[in-house]
């Protein structure tokens, strides 16, 4: 597969690169995880200066109508240089928009960066399943009452409204009767309990009670949001699938950096070919991942609703089993200091970990991919 990006696409990457270089270095990100926000109000300006909120908006709200590709140049970065800032939600909350429609206003607060979004899909019971909900929204009077509770909301707490999934209508694991709505962050009835994750990220509980929203809040139909919430976390999937690659990308420079300089027995441990081995190994697994990450870029948007399952479930498993092998051998080679705070590819290996649980771990799609339509099981 060709891997050349176009020149555009480069100069936003190289843009990105040069700001995290500069701005967003290791010690400037771990004062921003142990702030009380969690994150940078300034960093946040700076992503939206750069253009990077208004890539995957439509050209009609202000944005660049960037593909899954160009998302794909940007997460890696982001992967890279371990950005906390809630941009995964957001884009994300903003795909929900864009394959719902008739929400254009929302859209241009999101390419302006004026609004952060968070996605309130998972709940305690759902693991990764995301068709079984028991949070409800039924209607009342003009509009809709909410009644639940979602569960490790990426960046909940930082968000002014959620992309929320609630039953309308039938049973609890079904895909049909789940309708989506545009929830502001301030309603009455929402409560918010934001918490920091294990990668310095920030996720939160969000509970409704009561909490009514107007008719002009459903996204789609009522009962029939299951097909945009399904492509939504494809195209989210892949976006993880790309920060992973650029985690692992700089995981594995760390480690050849390391193994170059520390020195044993009188010469550099890079020198041992058992390590050089294991590096090797690193290297095919980071390779692979790569081409997949590309590959569900590219198929995301597919019409062909059956080859995006496929793809996306393919890729997240191949990056998920590359973002564990990757990181466990980063950690080991580096030694103790491997697990250590102070270490960036201790941070790195986090983020990997989480990356790999989140929208699905590599079980759960490769059950999902052996589900779809096609598949042939051996003799």
């Amino acid at each position: 597969m060709d891997f050349i990006f176009k020149e555009e696409q480069q100069q936003f990457a190289d843009a990105l690169r040069r700001w995290v270089d500069k701005d967003y270095g290791f010690e400037t990100r771990k004062r921003i995880i142990h702030s009380p926000a969690g994150v940078s109000d300034e960093a946040w300006a700076t992503l939206a200066e750069l253009g990077m909120l208004a890539l995957p908006v439509p050209e009609e709200q202000g944005g660049f109508n960037g593909s899954a590709v160009d998302m794909l140049v940007v997460m890696q970065e982001l992967g890279r240089g371990l950005v906390v800032e809630p941009y995964f939600a957001t884009v994300l909350g903003a795909q929900f928009l864009n394959l719902a429609g008739g929400h254009g206003k929302l859209l241009e607060q999101v390419a302006g960066g004026e609004l952060k979004l968070a996605c309130a899909l998972g709940e305690q019971q759902s693991r990764h399943d995301l068709s079984d909900v028991a949070t409800t929204g039924h209607e009342l009077g003009n509009g809709y009452v909410l009644n639940g509770t979602k569960t490790v909301v990426i960046h909940g707490g930082q968000a002014g409204a959620f992309i929320v999934s609630a039953r309308s209508g039938g049973e609890q694991r079904d895909k049909g009767g789940i309708s989506l709505f545009v929830v502001p962050a301030d309603t009455k009835g929402a409560t918010v309990t934001d918490y920091r994750t294990i990668d310095g990220q920030r996720a939160a509980t969000v509970q409704f009670s009561g909490a009514e929203v107007p008719a002009s809040a459903l996204l789609g139909g009522v009962g029939a949001g299951w097909d945009i919430l399904d492509a939504a976390s494809d195209y989210g999937a892949t976006l993880l699938c790309a920060e992973a690659v650029g985690a692992m990308d700089a995981i594995f420079a760390a480690t050849l950096d390391y193994l170059k300089t520390r020195q044993q027995f009188g010469a550099p441990i890079g020198k041992f070919q058992a390590l050089q081995h294991r590096m090797a190994d690193m290297f095919i697994h980071l390779e692979q991942a790569r081409s997949m990450a590309m590959l569900a870029a590219v198929k995301v948007a597919s019409s062909d609703v059956e080859e995006r399952r496929r793809v996306v479930s393919a890729a997240k498993v191949r990056v998920g089993h590359a973002c564990k092998f990757v990181g466990q051998q980063a950690v080991q080679l580096h030694g103790g200091m491997g697990v250590t705070d102070e270490l960036p590819a201790a941070h790195h290996f986090k983020r990997l970990t989480m990356i790999d649980l989140t929208l699905g771990d590599a079980d759960h799609h490769l059950e999902r991919f052996i589900a779809q339509p096609g598949f042939k099981h051996a003799a």
